[in-house]
């Protein structure tokens, strides 16, 4: 059992250093990273596009102000002819729309994408632009697997440095989102082949840039709550859903937790600066939530508590938090929880299916499994 020093002269110290660290931030960062946000102008004017629109004599209803349920039953109350003849017309719109059919958003995101890629091929052919505007940030997700057949269905929300150029690497692969989304569905159909899975690769969020001022507050966060809450509420179906939050992904889950669905069973965190609390209770949620990091995980060093806004709260690896602490064996620092064979990916796939009885708790302590029922899958005991 890890103890932890809880002693007036501990906290004080820890109170300087993450004082010390906020200074040499605005120091050496500024404020450019608030400046640097990019918003979407192709996505504002098919928004725009849409709601000066009309089908059959009817104006569209607003997606900003329609709950999802609302915008799914207009979306019911259509032809298929009309449905498709939407998509061709706003495809961002409809692409982006929760509420919208997943398979019609699907055809919709197709058609974006490849008006998308005419464009980006023009401007990387234009001498006139700069280095910055060549190449832009964007949102993205991914799924792999059927939402619409799905029992279980995973999300992962990743961290620090997540845009559409970063959204899927040939190196260290499974450091980015498309390697953890694809590792984290393999690994569920071998642990449960008989289990209809899908993951999500989410990276519908402005994630902060580096190890600066954003990643030390949560502003970018409480935005990626709003955004993370938007999926879950709009994912079709009734089926259970898992969260799997790494790194700053973490903050993001941990303010989005309050006002997620019931259907959310399990918000699982790997590598986290914290969740903006003092423990899993003030969450406020019925899921159950996990932790794990890696021995040789840097995160372990930064301060684990919030001052004047910098800062992420208390570490959800300790026992006062009163998370369920799973192994991380395997594990390859910070960046390394989705690497196939190892202890944390395997965990995260037992989550992912819910056979919470076959997961590995941290020093083989049973304590992470205790009032838990589950499946228990084919693969380990």
């Amino acid at each position: 059992m890890t103890s932890f020093d809880t002693s007036p002269q501990l906290n004080v110290w820890r109170a300087l250093l993450a004082l010390a660290v906020v200074f040499v931030m605005l120091a050496t960062t500024g404020w450019t990273a608030l400046r640097s946000q990019r918003s979407a102008p192709a996505l504002e004017a098919s928004l725009s596009d849409w709601e000066h629109g009309r089908i059959a004599g009817h104006r569209l209803p607003d997606p900003q102000d329609t709950a999802p349920h609302h915008l799914a039953r207009f979306f019911t109350s259509l032809t298929a002819q009309q449905r498709a003849s939407l998509a061709r017309r706003y495809p961002l719109a409809v692409g982006n729309m929760n509420g919208a059919p997943v398979e019609l958003r699907y055809r919709a995101n197709r058609i974006a994408l490849g008006q998308a890629r005419k464009v980006e091929l023009k401007r990387m052919r234009d001498t006139g632009l700069t280095p910055d505007c060549l190449y832009g940030s964007g949102r993205v997700a991914e799924v792999f697997g059927s939402l619409r057949k799905a029992e279980r269905v995973s999300v992962v929300v990743p961290g620090v440095d997540t845009d559409l150029l970063t959204f899927q690497r040939t190196n260290r692969r499974y450091s980015a989102p498309v390697g953890m989304a694809k590792a984290l569905y393999r690994a569920e159909r071998a642990a449960s082949p008989s289990t209809r899975t899908a993951v999500i690769a989410w990276a519908d969020y402005t994630a902060p840039s580096g190890l600066g001022i954003d990643s030390a507050t949560a502003m970018r966060a409480a935005d990626g709550a709003i955004r993370l809450n938007a999926l879950v509420k709009a994912l079709p179906g009734s089926t259970p859903v898992s969260l799997f939050c790494h790194s700053y992904g973490s903050v993001v889950c941990g303010l989005a937790a309050r006002t997620l669905p019931d259907r959310v069973a399990d918000i699982a965190v790997a590598g986290s600066p914290g969740m903006r609390v003092t423990n899993a209770s003030q969450l406020h949620t019925s899921a159950q939530v996990w932790a794990m990091r890696d021995a040789d995980d840097w995160i372990q060093d930064v301060p684990y508590l919030e001052v004047g806004g910098f800062g992420h709260g208390a570490d959800p690896m300790s026992a006062a938090f009163g998370a369920r602490v799973l192994s991380a064996r395997g594990a390859d620092g910070h960046s390394g929880y989705f690497e196939p064979g190892t202890e944390s990916l395997l965990n995260f796939a037992e989550i992912g299916i819910g056979a919470y009885r076959s997961v590995q708790c941290a020093g083989d302590v049973e304590a992470c499994r205790t009032g838990l029922s589950g499946t228990a899958s084919a693969g380990r005991a």
